[in-house]
């Protein structure tokens, strides 16, 4: 089940890398006011547009300009991730397996953005390609590694809640059998 996992994040990085290099190659950097350079409808509602900007920070422009702690941080909380799924293996399920799979696969798709911009230089590469703009709400651009880190850490959320739900039912469970279990 671990090779299954290696294998997603890495197809998983490759898309967003290849997503990245498509926004990149084919719409020009918007700098200032942002271009819309597709916009997918329904009727006259506009759900999201399609952008090229470039992010320096985490969300939201955070820590704007701060790569080398952004790196530094993001390859900690990778590392970290690896060790808890290698030391967990045997008991971690698909779905929680799932999860963290989804939150590396993002923090490497932007991870790679951050690396290549301290390697290249900010001239060349000013940050994180960002690119989905949703229309219906003022929200920050963004990719799909931010779409893959955010429904990584919903399902995390889902799994801590129905765990802890599922270990008390079970704990009720096993106090009420002892309690009719004959001396």
């Amino acid at each position: 089940m671990l090779i299954l996992s290696l294998v997603l994040i890495a197809s998983l990085v490759v898309e967003d890398q290849l997503i990245k290099l498509y926004i990149s190659s084919n719409f020009a950097e918007c700098r200032g006011a942002i271009r819309n350079y597709f916009t997918f409808s329904v009727g006259d509602f506009r759900i999201f547009s399609i952008t090229h900007i470039r992010n320096n920070g985490a969300g939201w422009s955070i820590l704007g300009g701060k790569t080398v702690f952004l790196t530094v941080a993001t390859s900690a909380v990778i590392i970290a991730i690896f060790v808890y799924v290698f030391l967990k293996r045997r008991a971690i399920g698909k779905f929680e397996l799932l999860s963290w799979s989804l939150v590396v696969a993002g923090g490497l798709g932007n991870l790679i953005d951050r690396i290549r911009m301290l390697v290249e230089g900010t001239d060349v590469f000013s940050g994180v390609i960002d690119y989905i703009k949703l229309d219906f709400i003022d929200f920050p651009v963004f990719n799909f590694a931010d779409c893959c880190v955010t429904a990584g850490a919903l399902m995390l959320l889902i799994f801590a809640f129905t765990s802890d739900f599922t270990d008390s039912k079970k704990k009720k469970a096993q106090k009420a059998q002892n309690q009719n279990e004959p001396l």
